[in-house]
């Protein structure tokens, strides 16, 4: 069966539309299609008629509705909580996603390939989303070593297993290929048709472009420094310290051999300052490695008692 997780805030205009468009592709594709619906609190008053037929039909079709708006993120956790399928889709409700486009995801996916994301080629998007989209996957591609060309497509395709060790929440959805790519999958992109968008308005604003830059850094620090942050906060710490320890060195070495008084040196509360946010830094980076060091102990010794449990139920 293959999943298609569709989150959406008011999209009242474009639901009924893609619909009509994945049940024609869902007579040409041989694999059972579920749909699965998420409401993100939306406020325009869509029409259900066209959900409930389709549920009352063949009832491969679902609707959750979230209470309030909690984000793409949730949304897509939540539709891959109802999900029964083996293979998944992300596809977004504005109808820039050609639901066409899923029997070649499908195809790379029988060729066995674990991820397939869409690269938008020619994108039907404002000019500074396309512009933080190629500074943000230049990014990527350059620090991260990210394979992908566009990352932030929202439509992409993928195996159920996949998600073992995956969790949405917030923004981190934007970098889940990522996540797939390091843990070993085999992953692949493919050129995909997309649309101008005929109802409704974008979602992405400033706002979200300044949550995007800070979502960036997030994921360089958790895919590069997660299982080791003193790697990242000691060398910040040490230059820091370094720092105020030549300054404090230097007047120190003014007041033996000059006689200068210290009292009158503004710089020598600089240097002890940055001496102690030095050494809070490097500390940081140490909690840091004790809890990565706990939580591995830990996970090792409940795999151990998960085995030895197997091994006496057999």
């Amino acid at each position: 069966m293959i999943s298609i997780i569709i989150p959406f805030y008011n999209e009242k205009e474009n639901i009924p539309l893609l619909l009509e468009e994945i049940e024609k592709v869902r007579k040409i594709i041989k694999d059972e299609i579920e749909i699965v619906l998420i409401d993100d609190g939306s406020e325009d008053n869509y029409q259900l008629s066209i959900i409930n037929d389709q549920e009352k039909d063949n009832n491969k079709t679902k609707l959750i509705k979230h209470r309030k708006r909690f984000g793409k993120g949730k949304a897509l956790q939540t539709g891959l909580d109802q999900a029964k399928g083996e293979i998944i889709a992300f596809m977004d409700a504005d109808l820039q996603d050609d639901p066409a486009e899923l029997i070649k995801f499908i195809e790379k996916i029988n060729d066995g390939y674990d991820l397939v994301n869409g690269i938008r080629k020619e994108r039907r998007d404002s000019m500074i989303v396309k512009i933080y989209s190629r500074i943000a996957n230049w990014f990527l591609k350059t620090v991260l070593h990210s394979p992908y060309s566009d990352i932030n497509c929202g439509y992409k395709v993928f195996r159920k297993e996949v998600l073992k060790e995956m969790v949405f929440y917030a923004n981190n959805f934007r970098f889940f290929p990522l996540a797939v790519f390091y843990q070993g999958y085999k992953v692949t992109e493919i050129n995909i048709n997309n649309r101008q968008r005929k109802f409704g308005v974008s979602k992405f604003g400033t706002k979200k472009l300044l949550i995007g830059i800070f979502d960036t850094l997030t994921a360089y620090f958790i895919f590069r420094f997660s299982e080791s942050p003193l790697h990242f906060f000691g060398p910040i710490g040490g230059l820091i310290f370094g720092s105020g320890f030549i300054i404090s060195f230097y007047l120190v070495f003014e007041r033996i051999f000059f006689n200068m008084l210290l009292y009158q040196r503004p710089l020598l509360q600089i240097g002890i300052l940055l001496i102690i946010v030095g050494i809070q830094i490097i500390m940081t980076g140490m909690i840091g490695e004790l809890i990565v060091y706990l939580n591995k102990n830990k996970k090792m010794f409940t795999d151990k008692k998960q085995i030895t449990t197997d091994i006496n139920n057999q």
